[in-house]
């Protein structure tokens, strides 16, 4: 069960730029720059979009995960820690 009650919108203005250092990465690419210039790059990207990943799993947290702890409901518990358990599984491959 996928809930959507949280919106993401502050985080538009930072995919933007994520989606401009990565059509960046693309024209260093074609542009034959200098290969730790392109790593260097594409880091950042990474680095930014690790810190977006990180707004939205806290928003997660505080919004989704907290409200079923409040309301104590136990079936709802359960699947949001086995959401975040799968998730943390998968980040860390």
């Amino acid at each position: 069960m996928k809930e959507h009650t949280t919106t993401h919108t502050e985080n538009i203005p930072r995919l933007s730029r994520i989606e401009g250092q990565i059509k960046g990465v693309k024209r260093m690419i074609a542009d034959g720059e200098y290969c730790i210039d392109i790593l260097n790059q594409i880091q950042a990207a990474r680095s930014a979009l690790q810190s977006v990943s990180n707004i939205i799993l806290e928003k997660h947290l505080n919004h989704c995960v907290s409200s079923a702890l409040v309301e104590q409901n136990e079936s709802v518990i359960d699947e949001k820690l086995e959401e975040i358990m799968t998730l943390i599984k998968r980040m860390g491959k």
